[in-house]
């Protein structure tokens, strides 16, 4: 019996029964490891000693007839953003490359005390700013489907694992697109909750109003699991929602009786990739041989969505990552060659030159700024603090925020007509590694398609729905209206009983 080839759901089946142990998930998940993350690279830490004693405290403790959690003895992985107590938690930046935080974020201890084994930290771009998981100070991740190819950022590690059979459950963190984008190229399912839905509470912080936490598996059904442990009201969180949370996982596989799908016309009219646009048109033929009615719907300003976010979201990140300054927090450049390279410039020079010269304090600002992080996250900070700029902010900033009110009316418009809405992901399967590398706005347009589900504070979720002619997973995107995810989960559930393309994962080789 292959562990590793089971969903979460039949694999805590077994667990609960007693016929496999803790140890033995987790064992079967370290050799998956072992074997394929070489080439993969979807972890950036595993601590293999650690999962090995978290998954025997579940085994004693199930032995001993204690209580034990509605995860117990599941391998979960954590992108590296969300901060896990004493564990290296970096964001995939040498800015915080050596920073073990001294506390569990909200996610992370809900996952503890529900008895999942934390089982490694996955790879994403640094600080989350990233389509393609490339941007990493530490490996690039690749798809397991073909590597050669991105896997989708900035969550690439959470759905690269899980593809390739290294965990049957991750966490990742969606700010445009960053759970539903990598889900869609490595062929999983992923979901991003309504704004408030999860706590934020110790996630490192890219864009505070738009950033939300979500789960990432093979199946509808493993990600309702994930979502029963999560989500909920959380006091520390002061954007949390304090709302009734239903269980997910009691009501997924119910279908939706009169279930009206709301086919976004406008997502059509961009320069879709054909296979993806026949695999988006056969699924809403899925979905109509189910029953529903198909409906067309227009989000009239998405095509405002990606610069409207590329202002938003860079301002967020400008005044977020202004506390990492080698002062207060961060990596701080060494000070004895900075000060040797300060004398060196000062000797010899005019008046004039000296004037020019930084001083000590701000030196070492820029230094250690300079030195943690990447090129990306430069840009986009630079993006930010130009738009937030005495004489640009009421320009980009405001008018962006406007264009971002007219954004949530159109998806309030469109809910009136669909119960959930439909089309693409991605408007293109994965690319090759590298097609980024001089094209940054190429990147941010990847996103097109999935901006407006967190600009306008919304569910979306990516489940598999084809392959193309190269053998590349292609994504359906499906979104339903603010707290609304029991509606999403069962619309999307109805897909995969439906289908069998969520039941596909690429053929790995040994490194």
């Amino acid at each position: 019996m292959s562990l590793i080839s089971k969903t979460a759901a039949e694999l805590l089946t077994l667990l609960k029964a007693g016929d496999v142990s803790a140890a033995d998930v987790t064992d079967a998940y370290l050799d998956q490891i072992a074997q394929h993350d070489g080439e993969v690279q979807a972890f950036i830490h595993v601590d293999p000693e650690a999962a090995r004693a978290q998954a025997a405290d579940i085994d004693k403790r199930r032995q001993a007839g204690q209580e034990v959690g509605p995860l117990a003895g599941l391998p979960v992985a954590i992108k590296d953003l969300l901060c896990t107590k004493g564990v290296p938690t970096t964001c995939a930046s040498k800015m915080l490359e050596n920073y073990r935080p001294p506390y569990d974020a909200t996610v992370v201890a809900r996952l503890k005390a529900a008895g999942a084994v934390l089982i490694g930290r996955t790879n994403m771009d640094e600080f989350a700013m990233g389509g393609s998981c490339e941007n990493s100070a530490y490996q690039t991740t690749t798809n397991p489907w073909d590597t050669t190819r991105i896997p989708g950022g900035s969550s690439g590690g959470a759905a690269a694992c899980v593809a390739a059979s290294m965990a049957p459950l991750s966490i990742g963190s969606d700010t445009g697109g960053s759970i539903r984008q990598p889900a869609a190229l490595c062929g999983v399912t992923g979901l991003k909750p309504t704004y408030g839905r999860v706590s934020r509470y110790g996630l490192i912080a890219f864009a505070s109003s738009l950033d939300q936490i979500g789960p990432l598996a093979a199946s509808v059904e493993d990600v309702a699991l994930g979502m029963d442990v999560i989500a909920g009201h959380d006091e520390a969180d002061s954007t949390s929602i304090n709302a009734p949370v239903p269980r997910y996982s009691d009501t997924v596989s119910q279908p939706l009786e009169g279930l009206t799908v709301g086919l976004v016309t406008d997502y059509f009219e961009n320069q879709l990739d054909t296979d993806v646009e026949a695999a988006v048109r056969e699924a809403v033929k899925v979905y109509e041989s189910l029953g529903a009615k198909v409906v067309e719907v227009s989000l009239p300003h998405s095509s405002y969505g990606i610069a409207t976010y590329y202002v938003i979201a860079p301002s967020e990140a400008s005044s977020n990552l202004a506390r990492y300054d080698g002062a207060h927090y961060g990596h701080r450049t060494d000070e004895k060659a900075m000060y040797a390279e300060l004398a060196a410039e000062r000797a010899g020079a005019s008046e004039e030159q000296l004037e020019k010269l930084d001083g000590p304090l701000v030196r070492m600002y820029r230094k250690s700024r300079s030195e943690g992080f990447g090129d990306e996250v430069k840009r986009r900070i630079m993006l930010g603090t130009y738009a937030l700029s005495s004489g640009y902010y009421d320009a980009y900033y405001l008018k962006a925020l406007k264009v971002r009110r007219l954004i949530v009316d159109d998806y309030s418009a469109a809910f009136k007509k669909a119960d959930v809405l439909l089309g693409p992901v991605t408007a293109s399967p994965a690319v090759p590694l590298g097609h980024y590398k001089d094209d940054p706005l190429g990147m941010y347009l990847t996103d097109l398609f999935t901006v407006g589900a967190n600009l306008a504070g919304i569910a979306g979720i990516s489940v598999p729905c084809g392959l193309s002619a190269d053998g590349l997973p292609i994504g359906l995107h499906l979104q339903a209206p603010p707290l609304e995810e029991e509606r999403l989960l069962r619309a999307a559930h109805m897909f995969q009983t439906a289908t069998d393309w969520h039941q596909k994962r690429p053929e790995l080789s040994a490194t």
